[in-house]
């Protein structure tokens, strides 16, 4: 070890194992010579530094909004873990690596064309038919389907583990909808930004190759001209990779789509927008096989696109990766690598597979079960929540229980040489620790052959003893540097392309996008305008002064007509309303509760999940403030509602407030941006009239009648401007004028309604019809309705009526036409026809 090298004190701490292969140390105890200037670096800025950049990296990517989903709930994601310690990979050594990866790319390529057309491998018993038979990723509808050029396997991903002599060996290969290269992206962003110096003097190759090669081959394959539309096909927010579908769609221009905003129309593909249908040319997927066609596929899938197949096999629609490569990622065809890698290319390959046992044959299922205890078992296809298994690591009962699973379908499972992962440095817990790591490499076909990202997604093991590296088991991730030998010349991540411009880039959306862009407006605004009241609500129901009975049921009443968690408060019960407590606290926090707090702050959470790719970073920082306010919101009611609850409301409200005056600075004014407003506009104006209706309608005494007008002005948040202006005690009618009537005040009636006329014309005028539209005639009544009103006259009780007559028939007028114009938007722009539902359960695709 060279003198001149400073090593952090938790590096010479660095307990180096003993049996496997250790990327820093060779087997000398020597620091190998491409990590060494990386190490003088981490040395440089100590420990510390290096828990600092740890902690940098983890707020970048949180306000990235990179998360991983697990059990498929999005409430139960956890941001994106990585590793501010890189794996370095020498250039040499990745030269060798390189080659075998596009060498096995075209292999697997070779096999994909011979599975589904001549079938030579059968023929010659390279490979057994059950192999390929009784795999359900083989389809046979796909038969014959072919993409324009040579190449058919289009993407392709590979697992890979140091062998006993320190070179790589694959683990596995994914080739359906291969994930993880848009998180190696991210991690490279992140990293580029935590460590600045030591990555730009380190050399690293840059990843732009890999994502213009991409870019190039999805140009290059479209059947129907130039200037294809591309879009990437995603399961939907609950997907535990959704980030990365929503990164690559932003950062490849590409349009992010879920199976039901296509439709499949006179043999082509269409994406369902709000200017009309337009035809899809490529499809990127990111869902499995079996489910991207409920008609020719799996019969209850509501991910695909019924008719999807048909049209890719007339050649109207290209699938990448094409349909049937799931057939490819059975861990099986290991063990027949070698021969099969002889009869297509005639010699072995460069990259070898680990070596595997299967069941379907009888020699390989005793040597199985014999030796269940050293191996690692895997099922041939994959499914959620099946993993490898480390037979090491069972009890006696454990692995009996695998025999006989193993015994009862043997054709479905495979062992593997326990090539356990070799090791790394990790700072984990303030120290470095040798934790297990696996390499996932990523191929692009490019024009005449692949192109090889350099080098992948790193994942590493969270604790010393886990053998098996998954994201879903809890893994993080590293950036991984393949240390160039000479200085790389800097290059865009996207090739440069002429410009096109669309006049409103944003009107070709799928219309799903903005029906929930229309409904996170909504949402945000029945939570605000509930917090707004609660709050009002708690402080008076807390102050020293006294609250007459009246007013205090009236209050209490108006949480429940506002909310709309009825009955709540309206129930005809003096228990409840003299003890409020637990039926305020079920309106905040029962989320199963519809018009509580939390459920609509949660519904407005999954609209922006929905919508992820059309916020911006800042947009996203604001939204994941609010999801952490919001679950931290029990524990801050924890002690009930006697000591300054509304506190605990504050920061949700001003969440909800920066997020609205961001959708104002940083959405393009477009489709999207303008069903955000209109449904954040209609909804404050329900809001406020709902807010009108159940405290001020009520005739009350003077004094009481004051206490109320206040309590509305506040919650309005127009009481300083009340007391500025008119200098007296609250009176209604001017209050009326100030709450509805006046154009300066952006929380008036007039003032939303008014906004409302404005985009529902810009909507008309795209139209370019004469006739009005039914929502253009209901706010054209409603505006008229709110301007022609006298707040003198609406002050004014009714005789002996106890309300407000006037006032409330005007009010409830303008809800019913807000409410019309509503479902008259629901109606004319969003899609509501249901999916395909399956009428024969046919049972093929599951496994047995």
């Amino acid at each position: 070890m060279q003198e001149t090298t400073q090593l952090p004190q938790s590096l010479l701490n660095y307990a180096r194992p003993d049996t496997f292969y250790d990327e820093v140390f060779g087997p000398d105890g020597e620091i190998r010579e491409h990590w060494r200037y990386l190490l003088e670096g981490l040395g440089s800025m100590g420990d510390a530094g290096l828990q600092e950049r740890q902690r940098k990296a983890e707020r970048i990517l949180r306000d990235d909004g990179a998360t991983y989903n697990i059990s498929s709930e999005t409430e139960n994601s956890r941001t994106w873990g990585l590793d501010p310690v890189p794996l370095v990979i020498g250039s040499e050594e990745w030269s060798r690596i390189e080659t075998g990866l596009i060498e096995r790319a075209e292999l697997f390529d070779l096999v994909l064309k011979d599975l589904y057309g001549p079938r030579e491998l059968i023929r010659q018993r390279i490979l057994p038919p059950e192999l390929v038979y009784s795999h359900h990723g083989f389809l046979r509808p796909c038969q014959g389907l072919r993409l324009p050029g040579d190449k058919q396997l289009i993407f392709h991903a590979v697992d890979m583990v140091r062998g006993g002599d320190g070179n790589m060996v694959v683990i596995g290969d994914r080739t359906q909808a291969p994930s993880g290269a848009g998180y190696a992206l991210e991690n490279r962003t992140v990293m580029s930004r935590v460590l600045p110096s030591l990555f730009r003097d380190s050399q690293v190759h840059r990843l732009s190759l890999y994502f213009q090669a991409l870019r190039r081959k999805m140009a290059s394959l479209s059947p129907n001209g130039d200037s294809p539309r591309v879009v990437i096909l995603t399961p939907g927010a609950y997907s535990e990779t959704y980030f990365e579908h929503t990164y690559l769609a932003n950062y490849l221009g590409y349009s992010l789509v879920q199976g039901g905003d296509l439709t499949v129309r006179n043999g082509y593909v269409w994406m369902k927008s709000l200017d009309g249908l337009h035809r899809v040319d490529i499809i990127m997927r990111r869902v499995d096989d079996t489910w991207c066609d409920p008609v020719e596929l799996r019969a209850d899938s509501h991910l695909g696109v019924p008719g999807l197949l048909e049209v890719a096999r007339a050649g109207n629609v290209v699938i990448t990766n094409p349909l049937g490569t799931g057939v490819l990622e059975n861990p099986a065809l290991h063990k027949f690598m070698p021969k099969v890698a002889e009869f297509f290319l005639g010699h072995e390959l460069q990259l070898p597979s680990t070596q595997t046992w299967w069941g379907g044959e009888p020699d390989d299922l005793k040597y199985m079960l014999d030796n269940l205890n050293k191996l690692i078992i895997k099922p041939t296809a994959r499914r959620s929540g099946d993993h490898s298994i480390y037979g090491a690591s069972l009890s006696k009962e454990k692995l009996e229980e695998l025999k006989a699973r193993i015994n009862s379908n043997p054709m479905h499972f495979i062992a593997q040489q326990a090539n356990l992962p070799g090791s790394s440095p990790s700072w984990q817990n303030g120290e470095l620790k040798a934790r297990s790591t696996v390499l996932r490499s990523f191929a692009v076909a490019d024009q005449s052959a692949y192109s090889i990202m350099p080098g992948g997604l790193t994942r590493v093991a969270s604790g010393d003893e886990q053998w098996i590296v998954s994201n879903q088991l809890g893994a993080t991730s590293k950036d991984t540097w393949v240390i160039a030998s000479e200085p790389q010349r800097q290059i865009s991540y996207i090739e440069e392309r002429s410009a096109t411009f669309t006049e409103d880039q944003t009107s070709d959306l799928p219309s799903r996008v903005v029906e929930n862009l229309f409904w996170l407006g909504r949402y945000s605004e029945r939570a605000e305008a509930g917090m707004r009241l609660l709050r009002t609500v708690l402080i008076q129901l807390n102050s020293l002064s006294y609250l007459p009975t009246t007013v205090h049921d009236l209050m209490l009443k108006a949480v429940t007509q506002v909310t709309t968690t009825y009955p709540g408060f309206t129930q005809d019960s003096a228990e409840l309303l003299s003890q409020p407590e637990k039926e305020l606290m079920s309106v905040i926090l029962d989320r199963r509760r519809p018009g509580s707090i939390t459920a609509n702050l949660h519904a407005m959470l999954n609209c922006s999940e929905e919508t992820k790719e059309m916020l911006s970073a800042d947009s996203h920082r604001v939204i994941n403030d609010l999801r952490d306010e919001l679950a931290q919101l029990p524990q801050l009611l924890g002690n009930g509602l006697s000591v300054a609850p509304e506190e605990a409301l504050d920061p949700l409200v001003t969440s909800l407030l920066a997020l609205s005056g961001l959708t104002q600075e940083s959405m393009i004014r477009g489709f999207g941006w303008r069903f955000l407003e209109l449904g954040r506009r209609l909804e404050r104006t329900l809001q406020s009239t709902s807010l009108l209706r159940a405290m001020l309608v009520p005739v009350l005494e003077d004094s009481e009648q004051e206490q109320v007008i206040e309590t509305v002005l506040l919650t309005s948040e127009v009481l300083i401007t009340y007391r500025r202006r008119y200098r007296t005690r609250p009176q209604l009618d001017h209050g009326l004028t100030l709450i509805m009537l006046d154009k300066t005040n952006p929380r008036s009636l007039h003032y939303q309604v008014d906004l409302l006329r404005q985009h529902i014309e810009q909507l008309q005028n795209r139209d370019r019809s004469p006739v009005l539209s039914e929502e253009h005639r209901a706010i054209l009544e409603a505006l008229t309705l709110v301007q022609l009103s006298r707040p003198a006259e609406l002050a004014n009780a009714g005789e002996d009526s106890g309300v407000r007559e006037a006032l409330d028939k005007r009010l409830a007028r303008v809800q019913t036409l807000l409410s019309k114009v509503a479902t008259a938007i629901s109606d004319r722009y969003f899609d509501h026809r249901s999916g395909p539902q399956q009428l024969v359960h046919t049972g093929w695709s599951e496994e047995p």
